[in-house]
Formats: C-alpha cells, sequence, structure tokens
C-alpha cells in the first residue's frame, strides 16, 4: 500500500490532532507531529479524541521545522488558502508528505514563499473556523490521495468543489 504522511506543524488545538491521528489510525498513514505543540500529549482532550488509537499510529515527533526537514526529505505538499494549485489537481507520489500549519496561523509564510510550486490551495468559504478547516482537510486529502498515489501517470479529472 502506498505511504502517506500527515504532517502537522505546531498543533494547539488537542481535539483536532487527536482526531488527526484517529484518520491516520484507520487510514495507515503516517503521523508526524512538529513541536512546539500547544498540549501534552497525556492532555485530557487529546486523548478523549483519539488517544485510545495512539498504539495503532505509526508516529513521529519532532521538536521544530528544522529537526523535522532534517529527517525528511519529501516531496512536500504545503496546504494553505494561498497556493497556486487546487489540492484536487496535485499529483501525491508514493511517500509524500502532507503538510498543514497552525490552526490558527498556518504554515509560516517564508516556508510557502520558498516552495510556491509545492503548495496547494484548500478552497474554503471563510477562514472563521480554521480548526476544522484543518481537522476536515486532513482527513478530505488523505483519503483521495491514494488514488493519486495508486495509479502511475494518474490523469483523474479534479473533483469538483
Amino acid at each position: 500500500m502506498p505511504t502517506v504522511n500527515i504532517v502537522l506543524v505546531e498543533p494547539q488545538i488537542p481535539q483536532n490532532t487527536g482526531n488527526v491521528a484517529r484518520t491516520c489510525a484507520v487510514t495507515g498513514a503516517r503521523l508526524h507531529l512538529v513541536g512546539p505543540m500547544g498540549f501534552t500529549i497525556d492532555d485530557k482532550k487529546l486523548k478523549r479524541a483519539g488517544l485510545d488509537y495512539w498504539g495503532q499510529l505509526d508516529i513521529t515527533y519532532y521538536q521544530d521545522l528544522d529537526a523535522f526537514f532534517a529527517a525528511n526529505h519529501g516531496p512536500f505538499f504545503y496546504f494553505t488558502s494561498k497556493g497556486p494549485q487546487r489540492h484536487t489537481d496535485a499529483h501525491y507520489p508514493d511517500g509524500s508528505y502532507l503538510v498543514f500549519g497552525r490552526e490558527d496561523a498556518g504554515l509560516p509564510e517564508e516556508l510557502l514563499a520558498a516552495n510556491q510550486q509545492q503548495c496547494v490551495r484548500m478552497p474554503m468559504q471563510r477562514r472563521a473556523l480554521p480548526e476544522l478547516i484543518q481537522c476536515c482537510s486532513c482527513g478530505g486529502i488523505r483519503s483521495s490521495a491514494p488514488v493519486g498515489l495508486c495509479r502511475p501517470g494518474n490523469t483523474r479529472p479534479a473533483d469538483p468543489i
């Protein structure tokens, strides 16, 4: 089965991380948590949202983005509201890293600016619920990424939004 890596950079909301962890556990995606985080792994809210799946996770922790990039070599896809291509137009090769930023701030602007061609846009109606957007985006992208991963030269048309 193709490998998909979900990366949460500086997650702040334990319930979101728990929900993303649950999605990773049931789909076989690898989870990467990049600090600093806004909670501890034993947080009661995290436990309620997904810690019961923690033993089934393939999870790696990093102190910061520098440590993450030193240990991993892509390909990377950076999810943002500002990317040049839609998430449905991207081709995610085996081993892709799907990188999501803080719920309240997204990914660092300098990272996005330096990697514009790897930025993937998530169309949004409004920014009022960034924590919901991050959590649902991880699940939605994770469920569609294997289609692109499993078909070499995938020419599947983009899903309408």
